[in-house]
């Protein structure tokens, strides 16, 4: 690599780092200790093991390995706050992490100080290249975590019965939704994967070649007004509607609406990272927080079908370039998926990027030539490629600089404790 490159790759790298360590901070700044250490759900994790576990990824894939003469913060943190990387360690239970009243907050913090300071040494001797992209995986890896993080919170606060607000303060927004509009693609032999330009998880690779058929995809994402039709026609007690295993959800669980929505008085709320706000304030936000059965099941009864991923990047590709602002993702502060404020324009679309992750057709799988990465990063992606369904486009608390059209996120279908929303294609 020229060397002109690698010392800009290097200053890019560390600004990020050192900017992405401090939102990690900013984003708890509301949280008393208490609040951290809260695990309210088998997918969500404490505040404070989030602190704890980002830190670990730098202490144990870069410092151990690039930093001669690194001493461990902990010798018990490097099994402690390991997640599920089988090859590296053993841990602890995921279940059992709200038990982890020790080590303390100001013990965790110290510990990033500690990583932090390391990291800036390593930076100051011309790390390895392949220091430079562990680093850089760490950094994308903890704003992975910047979005676990308030998604867990959300779902902590709403089981506290006070129902506290993370972000409290007035909401105001437009009471009606656009009109549902299609695009029209002609299909064909197009390129799916990341292109080469930037950071990327393995999962997006290699690029490779799909066959489209024409499709049509919406402007915009479903609405909790739109929802809410569904399911005053009794959306949740229709067995046709819903996929066998999305039915036996429905009835195990009790589902009649989406997550976090309640009925008081005969009237919809629903508990946000801005608080609780009622249905008709938010008739025209994207619904968010609804499992992929619950998608695929809405798509059947308006007469529509789920895009597949691959129709998805593609039709996404061309507002791959937007800046973090064009899109209703973690830096507008929003912290909730917001109307569509413009209809979409040729391929352009509208809302690709933030607001709600958008559920897909298309079961997570390695694509055609995939290749883990080495070692214990391979457990990384590759390993849960089983039972998941893919979604596209980020939300509105993932970070602007974190998402691209080739990103590819997973989780089991009967999930909803993600911003998960719905985009109907044809």
């Amino acid at each position: 690599m020229n060397a002109k490159i690698e010392d800009h790759l290097q200053t890019e790298i560390a600004l990020r780092f050192r900017g992405v360590r401090r939102r990690t901070l900013s984003l708890c700044e509301p949280l008393s200790a208490e609040d951290m250490m809260v695990q309210s759900c088998p997918e969500a994790s404490p505040v404070k093991w989030h602190l704890a576990h980002t830190t670990w990824f730098f202490e144990s894939f870069v410092l151990r390995e690039f930093l001669p003469g690194y001493r461990l913060f902990h010798p018990d943190f490097s099994w402690l706050f390991n997640s599920y990387y089988q090859s590296f360690s053993a841990f602890p239970e995921k279940r059992l992490r709200s038990s982890f009243s020790r080590p303390g907050l100001d013990e965790i913090l110290r510990y990033r100080e500690h990583v932090d300071e390391a990291i800036e040494e390593l930076l100051g001797q011309s790390p390895a290249p392949e220091a430079l992209h562990r680093l850089e995986l760490g950094v994308n890896h903890e704003e992975q975590h910047q979005e676990l993080l308030l998604t867990d919170v959300l779902h902590a606060f709403f089981t506290n019965p006070l129902r506290p607000a993370y972000q409290p303060g007035e909401v105001e927004m437009g009471a009606e939704s656009e009109a549902l509009s299609f695009l029209e693609f002609e299909g064909g032999l197009h390129e799916i994967g990341h292109a080469g330009k930037g950071f990327c998880f393995d999962n997006e690779l290699p690029r490779h070649r799909v066959w489209l058929e024409p499709f049509a995809f919406a402007g915009r994402l479903v609405t909790c007004g739109e929802f809410a039709s569904f399911m005053a026609d009794d959306g949740y007690s229709r067995p046709e509607l819903w996929l066998s295993a999305g039915w036996d959800a429905v009835k195990s669980n009790g589902w009649q609406a989406p997550l976090y929505w309640t009925r008081r008085d005969g009237n919809w709320n629903l508990f946000t990272l801005r608080g609780e706000l009622s249905l008709d304030k938010l008739k025209a936000a994207p619904v968010s927080h609804v499992s992929y059965f619950e998608a695929d099941a809405y798509a059947r009864w308006a007469g529509k079908r789920l895009a597949t991923e691959f129709e998805w990047e593609f039709a996404a590709e061309d507002a791959d370039e937007i800046e973090a602002a064009d899109g209703n993702l973690l830096e507008t502060g929003r912290l909730m998926p917001w109307p569509s404020t413009e209809l979409a324009e040729n391929q352009g679309g509208a809302q690709f990027f933030g607001d709600c992750w958008e559920w897909t057709a298309s079961a997570y799988l390695g694509y055609p030539g995939f290749k883990p990465l080495a070692g214990s990063l391979g457990e990384y992606n590759g390993k849960f490629m089983s039972g998941q369904m893919v979604l596209r486009g980020g939300s509105c608390v993932t970070p602007g600089d974190h998402i691209r059209a080739s990103y590819r996120n997973f989780f089991a279908p009967e999930t909803r404790w993600q911003f998960s929303g719905i985009r109907l294609a044809s």
